[in-house]
């Protein structure tokens, strides 16, 4: 029985592309994603992911940081350069700078090693299954921030706002609920489909940070993605 079975989702065969110097990583995660019936290239480093990404397609990118020739940040900013594609970032325990990083430039999830390769794998899995769920359709204006959840575009005053697909991910559920006050778990569970056990509540404050940076007229005075002290965020219409 494979995870996305276990999980009660099947969310189909998926090409991935899997990027670690070592060796038995590379193994034992393309060991766990082929139990998954998903099709997987393993490399070593940089500069052999970047020349499997300009030869083919790739569904998902599990992709690690710390890599010889070109490193994982040079790499991650090429696919965002390039398209959408989703990325799990692999990163060093305790090593926050660069967690945030990875976050910043468009990483839809992350792990820190050592992990577990089953852990891994349903992470695959969800970022797959949250990937390929229909977005909900029509605009939805809010004074001059609109969100049009059928194109995944934003636009503030009429000129257009790129976000990640995890900051829109955040945005658009934020908005569809106005005023009400969803707690850090409650996000990550229902935009990351994660947990606290596996990641860390600190990305919600990350991405939130990250989106008044874009949206708000004055990000440190917040108008659209207030914090409720002690509880969470709420979307203000």
């Amino acid at each position: 029985m494979t995870l996305a079975s276990q999980a009660g989702t099947d969310v189909g065969a998926a090409h991935v592309l899997v990027v670690d110097d070592e060796p038995m990583v590379r193994e034992v995660v393309s060991s766990y994603l082929e139990q998954d019936r998903h099709t997987v290239v393993a490399v070593a480093d940089g500069a052999a992911a970047l020349h499997e990404l300009d030869h083919r397609p790739f569904d998902l990118v599990v992709l690690d940081l710390m890599l010889p020739t070109v490193d994982g940040l040079t790499v991650l900013r090429e696919l965002r350069a390039r398209g959408d594609v989703p990325v799990i970032v692999l990163t060093a325990r305790g090593d926050e700078a660069e967690r945030v990083d990875g976050l910043r430039m468009g990483a839809d999830d992350y792990v820190v090693k050592p992990f577990s390769p089953r852990e891994l794998a349903a992470r695959v899995s969800s970022v797959l299954r949250r990937v390929a769920t229909e977005p909900r359709p029509g605009a939805v204006r809010f004074g001059e921030l609109v969100v049009d959840e059928a194109t995944r575009e934003v636009r503030v005053a009429e000129s257009p706002v790129e976000l990640t697909r995890r900051q829109f991910d955040l945005l658009a559920f934020l908005a569809r609920s106005p005023r009400r006050v969803f707690t850090r778990r409650q996000l990550l569970e229902q935009v990351w489909d994660s947990a606290p056990e596996w990641q860390d509540p600190a990305t919600v404050t990350v991405h939130i940070g990250h989106l008044r940076q874009k949206i708000e007229p004055d990000p440190s005075r917040p108008a659209r993605l207030v914090t409720v002290r002690g509880v969470g965020y709420r979307f203000e219409p």
